[in-house]
């Protein structure tokens, strides 16, 4: 797995669209917090576009997204928001030179697409907040972001839920918006499981969805050679009239209970304000204890 470099006061970041459009968002906050970290800002030509629901057409989000990836002076590429759209851009998207030259690719939800098909191509990515995430965001995930950018160690102590499946582990940590990850089954961008740690997320659906793609995941072999399991925020579930029965994390609890790798729920990553930054495609321990749980990047 390659590792990008990490970044250094006087880089430049660039921030773009890969899906949803950001008409009004206000980037100023994002802004002033890379400033204040030493660092440059480019606003990718995608910033601004406006085709219904995406910052402009595929074709126009791949060839910012391209100039990007492709220009020595960006040390980084900032997702600006989700939503959807990644998936319909990439495949437009040559990664020959980044494959030379990685450098850090950030952002969460919609860019799961990202970081899955980048894991297949064995570089490493950010899991973390989005420019338009920033205002509403923690403290502790701005400050834990600036030290995966910066290279700084990076570790969670997440208290006791007794929801948790106890046991340690070590792998490679994978993953992110299972709706995401379910629609990329039977791509080039389909997550490997074997011997990794899933970390999963999700939003805004409804519970008997949640299980049909953990049944997904489950068919395909995604568990049978899994090392750990963390569940992030499972956030604004919905049900129908006739309720499904359990909540998400009881859902992930029911497809998993054959298995006896541990499984730490609640950790604080997904659309939530405590979005802790995750670095896909870096060897971790997970420890899931009676007391606390703990999760190290080596």
């Amino acid at each position: 797995m390659k590792i990008p470099p990490s970044l250094q006061k006087g880089d430049t970041i660039a921030i773009l669209a890969t899906a949803r459009k950001n008409i009004d968002d206000n980037l100023k906050p994002s802004i002033d917090l890379l400033h204040s970290w030493g660092l440059e800002v480019v606003i990718g030509k995608s910033i601004g576009l406006d085709n219904n629901q995406l910052a402009g057409t595929d074709a126009q989000r791949a060839e910012d997204f391209q100039e990007q990836l492709d220009n020595p002076n960006i040390k980084a590429i900032w997702c600006v928001r989700g939503g959807y759209g990644t998936v319909r851009m990439i495949d437009l998207l040559d990664f020959a030179k980044f494959r030379q030259n990685p450098k850090w690719i950030i952002g969460f939800s919609d860019v799961t697409v990202m970081h899955s098909y980048l894991n297949k191509i064995n570089i490493a990515s950010i899991h973390g907040l989005m420019p338009v995430t920033v205002e509403k965001a923690s403290p502790e995930s701005i400050e834990s972001l600036r030290k995966a950018l910066f290279g700084e160690s990076l570790k969670y102590e997440i208290p006791y839920d007794e929801a948790n499946r106890l046991g340690t582990a070590k792998g490679e940590i994978i993953g992110g918006n299972l709706s995401i990850l379910y629609s990329l089954m039977g791509s080039n961008a389909q997550i490997d499981c074997k011997g990794k740690i899933l970390f999963m997320e999700d939003l805004d659906e409804y519970l008997y969805h949640i299980d049909r793609m953990m049944m997904a995941l489950k068919r395909c072999g995604c568990f049978e050679n899994l090392n750990g399991l963390i569940v992030g925020s499972m956030t604004k579930m919905k049900d129908n009239d006739i309720p499904w029965g359990k909540n998400a994390n009881q859902i992930i609890e029911d497809v998993t209970k054959a298995y006896s790798f541990p499984i730490l729920y609640n950790f604080p990553a997904g659309h939530i304000q405590n979005n802790s930054p995750l670095i896909f495609g870096k060897q971790v321990s997970l420890e899931v204890g009676l007391k606390t749980s703990k999760l190290t990047f080596e």
